[in-house]
């Protein structure tokens, strides 16, 4: 929801954080997808992180990405991936710092995938707000049964191909 003031729009809170997480999401390495996320707490960013190999390790713009090497479809076989999602970058910064994250809303430009989930349910994330879907019901199960609340953005632009539709009750209007 767009806030009107002195003549100009002013973002919501929650689209501001996700105009962030988009940006944050231009660092990303990874050849498929470019995932960004911020972890918020109290309108304040905590930390932010985006999908790609470990520090140190070469890029896959480098070195080829496995996972299109070995036909690996979308959403299955996290394991065979040389980077990490945005979401655990985030919480792993978070952690290498000190930062305490309990009680904390995760934005990221995509559903959290299954692994990411359980980090997020873990850390104490309270919410997670995306901005696109992804193919993981099993993701947005553990966050139900945590008591994680999850929001889905809908802004009008096109959802990525082949990624279902959110369910109704996980969208909230912008």
């Amino acid at each position: 929801m767009t806030v009107e003031t002195g003549g100009e729009q002013r973002p919501s809170w929650d689209e501001y954080f996700m105009r962030i997480a988009l940006e944050v999401a231009r660092r990303s390495t990874c050849m498929r997808r470019q995932v960004g996320a911020v972890v918020v707490l109290e309108k304040r960013i905590l930390a932010t992180g985006y999908n790609g190999a470990p520090s140190g390790l070469p890029h896959c713009a480098e070195v080829g990405c496995l996972r299109d090497q070995m036909n690996v479809p979308s959403g299955e076989r996290h394991e065979l991936c040389r980077g990490l999602h945005a979401e655990m970058n985030a919480l792993l910064q978070g952690a290498r710092h000190g930062i305490r994250m309990e009680g904390g809303t995760l934005y990221s430009t995509h559903v959290p995938c299954s692994l990411c989930s359980k980090m997020i349910i873990n850390a104490g994330i309270m919410r997670v707000v995306a901005a696109t879907d992804y193919p993981d019901p099993f993701a947005r199960g553990m966050l139900r049964a945590a008591g994680v609340s999850l929001d889905v953005l809908t802004t009008g632009n096109e959802e990525e191909p082949g990624a279902p539709q959110p369910e109704e009750s996980d969208q909230l209007a912008v």
